[in-house]
C-alpha cells in the first residue's frame, strides 16, 4: 500500500518522539531508536521534518537504486556522532539499571547494542559481531570502569563504520502486529531494569519520609527531656521510684514522705 506524505506528517506531529511515523514507513530500527531516546533526545524528531518527503518516496520505491550489494555507504559524521552518543547512553543505562551484573559484561554489551541500533537506521547496517567484539576488547582494556563508556563507545562506533554496508533489498516485511510485538519486547528489555531500580529508590525515599514524623517528634521532645534531666541533677525534680529501683539507688526521704501521703 502506498504511503502518504500527509499521514506521515500527521504521525510525526502526534507521536514523533515515539517514532510513529517511522513505524508507518516501515523503518522499525529508526522507530525503536526514537522510542528509547524520545525522538533522538528531541533534536532528531525536529530533524525528521525535512526528511519525511524522501522517506515517503523511498517507502513507495521511488528514487532508490535496486542493486547496491557491491557498494559501501558513504561515511556519515552525523551517524558516527549518533553511534557514540547512543552507545554512551546505553552504557550508562546499563550501569544504572543492572548494578548486579559485572561491568565487564553489562557495559560492552549495552554499548555494542546501542551502536548497532544506530548503524541499522535507514538502509544501512553493520556487522554486529565485530561491533560487540570491539566493545568487549575496549572494556577489558579499561577494566570495565564506568568512565570507560566513552572510549568503549568510540571504539565500537569506529568498528561499525569500518564494517558498514547496505541492507539487502527485496526482503518481505512482517505484519504490523508482529513488528509492534518485537518493538514492545525491545522497549521492555530496555526499560524494565531502569524501572525496577527507580521503584527501589522510590521505596527507600518513601520509607525515609514515613520516618520523618517520628524523628521530628523526638527532636521536639529533646529540649523537654534535657530540661527534666537538668532539674533532676539540680534537685528540683525527683526521678520516679521505678527508675530509682532499676538504677539500684535508695529512694530519697522526700520520695518516701510523698508515697506515705499518697497512701493516706
Amino acid at each position: 500500500m502506498a504511503k502518504r506524505l500527509l499521514v506521515a506528517y500527521g504521525l510525526w506531529a502526534l507521536g514523533g518522539p515515539l517514532g510513529l511515523h517511522h513505524i508507518y514507513l516501515g523503518r522499525d530500527s529508526h522507530a525503536l531508536l526514537w522510542m528509547l531516546t524520545l525522538g533522538g533526545f528531541g533534536g532528531g524528531w525536529l530533524w525528521d521534518f525535512w526528511h519525511l518527503p524522501g522517506w515517503v518516496a523511498a517507502a513507495n520505491g521511488a528514487g532508490v537504486p535496486r542493486d547496491r550489494s557491491g557498494s559501501v555507504p558513504a561515511l556519515s559524521p552525523l551517524r558516527l556522532a549518533g553511534q557514540v552518543t547512543v552507545g554512551m547512553y546505553f552504557g550508562l543505562a546499563a550501569a544504572l539499571g543492572l548494578p548486579w551484573v559485572p561491568m565487564l559484561l553489562a557495559q560492552p554489551l549495552a554499548v555494542g547494542l546501542g551502536v548497532q541500533l544506530v548503524s541499522s537506521v535507514g538502509d544501512q547496517t553493520a556487522e554486529a559481531p565485530g561491533i560487540l567484539a570491539t566493545a568487549f576488547l575496549a572494556s577489558l582494556l579499561f577494566q570495565g570502569r564506568v568512565l570507560a563508556v566513552l572510549p568503549v563507545s568510540l571504539a565500537a562506533s569506529i568498528a561499525a563504520q569500518r564494517h558498514r554496508r547496505y541492507k539487502p533489498r527485496g526482503m518481505p516485511q512482517a505484519r504490523l502486529a508482529v513488528r509492534l510485538y518485537h518493538l514492545g519486547l525491545a522497549c521492555l528489555a530496555f526499560a524494565a531494569p531502569l524501572a525496577c531500580r527507580g521503584l527501589g529508590g522510590a521505596a527507600r525515599v518513601l520509607g525515609t519520609l514515613l520516618a520523618l514524623p517520628r524523628a521530628a517528634a523526638e527532636l521536639l521532645l529533646l529540649p523537654l527531656r534535657a530540661g527534666w534531666l537538668l532539674a533532676e541533677i539540680l534537685g528540683f525534680a525527683s526521678s520516679s521510684p521505678a527508675r530509682d529501683g532499676s538504677a539500684g539507688v535508695e529512694p530519697s526521704s522526700w520520695s518516701k514522705r510523698q508515697q506515705r501521703a499518697y497512701e493516706v
